[in-house]
């Protein structure tokens, strides 16, 4: 018999932290708490606007750990890092929030989203919808849905459930076939293409260039994992890829929002859409 991969490992996790956390908190008070949570921010929106451009536009992520590399950022502070990002011409914020594996919490991607005003995916590995409905009651304005964690019935579920409660879906796909069942089951314009071999964590920025022709024009691919310098974000936008979800580049700077400005704004100042949200 195989050992579990990864992932299997961290969905499995996730089935159970859902039984808990439902033990705590009902559905029916996640669903008052979603409904009267500040409105969203237009997550899709701002991405599909800044990529219409042909500007990159960056989703930059607030990840403290992974589980292949440990503690990514010691120094780690959410809203600072949050203002940083904005200054540094970030389109949107990822949150991780995962606690096992990746040493998450809801806490962080309330106290990035309170300190700018750029919309947030809350990333984590969504198996439920009570998940779905706690992320619009934590603020999130997008989630994530990945393919390889879930059949066609949950996913349209979920989205089903996503779009109830006006949240944005990145869905995450890793190979041909995914892609084909992502376009398949759900209708959101954005569509993540992760580099990161999910089952055993190898990164490979030719899995965004091969799957690329198979992205309709009408969908916004944002390339995920792996951009790390100047040469990949050239790369992908020679072949007129706009969209960067990118954390480990930026976490592992001294200051996260000047190398974001570094890797995707060098000879300009970035598109601050401001780091004050008063």
């Amino acid at each position: 018999m195989s050992l579990p991969t990864i992932l299997e490992n961290i969905i499995a996790r996730k089935y159970a932290e859902v039984t808990e956390r439902s033990a705590r908190v009902s559905l029916t008070e996640l669903e008052r708490a979603a409904r009267t949570a500040d409105a969203p921010r237009g997550f899709a929106k701002a991405m599909l606007a800044q990529a219409a451009r042909k500007e990159a536009a960056v989703i930059a992520e607030i990840k403290k750990a992974s589980p292949s590399k440990g503690v990514i950022r010691e120094d780690f502070d959410p809203a600072a890092i949050a203002v940083s990002y904005a200054q540094g011409g970030a389109t949107c914020l990822s949150v991780l929030t995962a606690v096992d594996f990746f040493q998450g919490a809801d806490a962080y991607l309330q106290q990035a989203r309170a300190a700018c005003v750029l919309p947030v995916i809350r990333k984590d590995f969504m198996v439920d919808p009570y998940q779905i409905v706690e992320s619009r009651a934590l603020g999130a304005d997008c989630v994530l849905l990945i393919v390889s964690a879930l059949d066609d019935g949950q996913m349209a579920e979920l989205a089903s459930v996503a779009k109830d409660f006006n949240l944005d879906v990145l869905v995450e796909v890793h190979d041909s076939a995914e892609l084909e069942r992502a376009l398949k089951t759900l209708d959101t314009p954005l569509v993540g293409i992760n580099n990161r071999n999910l089952h055993t964590f190898e990164v490979s920025l030719d899995t965004t260039l091969d799957l690329l022709p198979q992205v309709p024009r009408d969908r916004l691919l944002v390339t995920e994992s792996g951009i790390i310098n100047r040469a990949d974000v050239e790369l992908m936008q020679i072949s007129e890829v706009y969209g960067f979800l990118v954390g480990e580049a930026f976490m592992r700077a001294e200051d996260p929002g000047v190398e974001l400005q570094r890797l995707f704004f060098p000879n300009s100042a970035p598109p601050v859409l401001g780091a004050d949200p008063d």
